[in-house]
C-alpha cells in the first residue's frame, strides 16, 4: 500500500511511456469505397457512349454557362454522373458548396420545393472563388428521380424556375419523361440517354479489373452485360459483389455470376417449357415444388421467360400470342400480391393448352 502512495521515478516512467503511447497516431484504414462511387466520371469527356450529351455539355462547361437540363433514360447509363462531372468542371473546388441534391430518399412534396429549394434558390453566388479565380455566378439545384415528384410539387418548382433563373440553374433527371408536365419540360433542354452497348461496358470492366487484381474468365463479362441489361451501374455491382463473395484467389466464372445476381439458368426455361409440351401435370407440379425448393424468384422467371417465348423457334405466333398474353396477366397479379405457386401454375396449364 504505502508503495502504491508513494511517487517514484518508476510511476514517472510509467506515466511518461503512457503519454508517449497516447500521443502515437493511429492510423486508421479507410474503409473499401464501392467501386461504382470510385470509378464514376470525373469529368464530362469519361462519360460512355452519351457522344451527343457530350458534345453539346463540353461546349457549356467551356462557356461555362448551363441552360435548365432534363436528363431521362434508362437506369444506370450516368445521367447524374454526368451533371455531376460537368459541375467539378465548372466550380472546381466549391462544386458541393454550389450544388444542391435532392434524390427519391428525400421528401419531396410541395412543402420541400417552398421551403428548401425555394430558399437555396434565392441565395445569391458569387462570380469569385476564395483563391481570387473567376467563377459563374450560379448554382445547381439536381432533381434525382423527378419523375416520382407530385403534380403539385411539379407545378410548385415551375414558379422557382422562373423566378430565380438568373442565380440558379435546375437539372431534373428521370427514367420517364411522359411523368414530367409540359411546364416544366418546355423550360428545359432535354437529353436523352440511351442503353449502354456491350463493348462500352465490357472495356469499362476490364479496366476495373486491371486496376482491383480481379481474376475473371473472358466469357464471365458477357454474362455481366445479360444481367446488367445496360445498366452500368448494375454491372460494377454485379462484379464487386462477386469479387468480394469469392475471395482474390477465385476466378470469377459465369456460374459464379448467375448464383450470386438471381437469375435464373436458361435450362430452367427450357425445362419448363418442354413439361408443358408433355401435357402432364403432375410434372408441371413436381418442377414448380423443385423452382421454390430452388429458391429462385418465380417473378424473375416469368421476366425472363418473356425473352425467352419470344425468341423460341418451335412456336407458333398465335401460340406466343397466347402464352405472351398470359404472362402479363400473371406479372401483374404479382405485382398485386398474387400467390407466386398459383401464377406459374396458371401459366403453366395455359401453356399445355396452347401446345395442344
Amino acid at each position: 500500500m504505502q508503495a502504491f502512495l508513494k511517487t517514484g521515478k518508476s510511476n514517472t516512467g510509467s506515466n511518461a511511456t503512457d503519454k508517449t503511447s497516447v500521443n502515437v497516431p493511429v492510423e486508421r484504414r479507410k474503409p473499401p469505397a464501392p467501386w461504382v462511387e470510385k470509378y464514376r466520371p470525373r469529368s464530362v469527356d469519361d462519360v460512355v457512349e452519351q457522344s451527343e450529351v457530350v458534345a453539346v455539355l463540353r461546349k457549356c462547361v467551356e462557356g461555362a454557362d448551363l441552360p435548365n437540363m432534363l436528363l431521362y433514360g434508362p437506369p444506370g447509363t450516368g445521367k447524374t454522373s454526368t451533371i455531376l462531372a460537368a459541375a467539378r468542371q465548372i466550380f472546381g473546388d466549391m462544386y458541393r458548396e454550389r450544388i444542391l441534391e435532392l434524390n427519391a430518399s428525400d421528401e419531396r412534396g410541395i412543402n420541400v420545393v417552398r421551403t428548401k429549394i425555394k430558399n437555396f434558390a434565392q441565395l445569391t453566388a458569387s462570380n469569385v472563388r476564395p483563391d481570387g479565380r473567376p467563377c459563374p455566378p450560379f448554382k445547381i439545384i439536381i432533381l434525382d428521380e423527378a419523375d416520382s415528384m407530385t403534380h403539385a410539387a411539379q407545378a410548385a418548382l415551375r414558379r422557382t424556375m422562373e423566378k430565380e433563373s438568373r442565380s440558379t440553374r435546375f437539372c431534373l433527371i428521370c427514367n420517364y419523361v411522359s411523368r414530367i408536365i409540359v411546364p416544366i419540360t418546355s423550360r428545359c433542354s432535354k437529353f436523352r440517354f440511351k442503353s449502354l452497348g456491350e463493348e462500352k461496358i465490357i472495356g469499362r470492366l476490364q479496366h476495373i479489373c486491371e486496376l482491383e487484381g480481379v481474376k475473371i474468365e473472358p466469357d464471365a463479362f458477357k454474362s455481366i452485360v445479360q444481367i446488367s441489361g445496360g445498366d452500368m451501374r448494375r454491372a460494377i455491382t454485379t462484379l464487386q459483389s462477386c469479387y468480394r463473395l469469392k475471395g482474390q484467389e477465385h476466378t470469377i466464372n459465369t456460374d459464379d455470376l448467375f448464383e450470386m445476381s438471381g437469375i435464373i439458368p436458361e435450362h430452367y426455361l427450357e425445362d419448363y417449357l418442354e413439361i408443358c409440351r408433355s401435357g402432364k401435370y403432375e410434372r408441371l407440379e413436381q418442377f414448380v415444388r423443385e423452382i421454390g425448393y430452388s429458391a429462385y424468384s418465380v417473378g424473375q422467371m416469368l421476366d425472363q421467360f418473356v425473352e425467352f417465348i419470344v425468341r423460341c423457334g418451335t412456336l407458333t405466333d398465335k401460340q406466343k400470342a397466347i402464352i405472351c398474353d398470359k404472362l402479363g396477366e400473371a406479372c401483374y397479379r404479382l405485382q398485386d400480391g398474387g400467390s407466386e405457386y398459383l401464377q406459374i401454375m396458371d401459366l403453366g396449364c395455359t401453356i399445355i393448352l396452347a401446345l395442344k
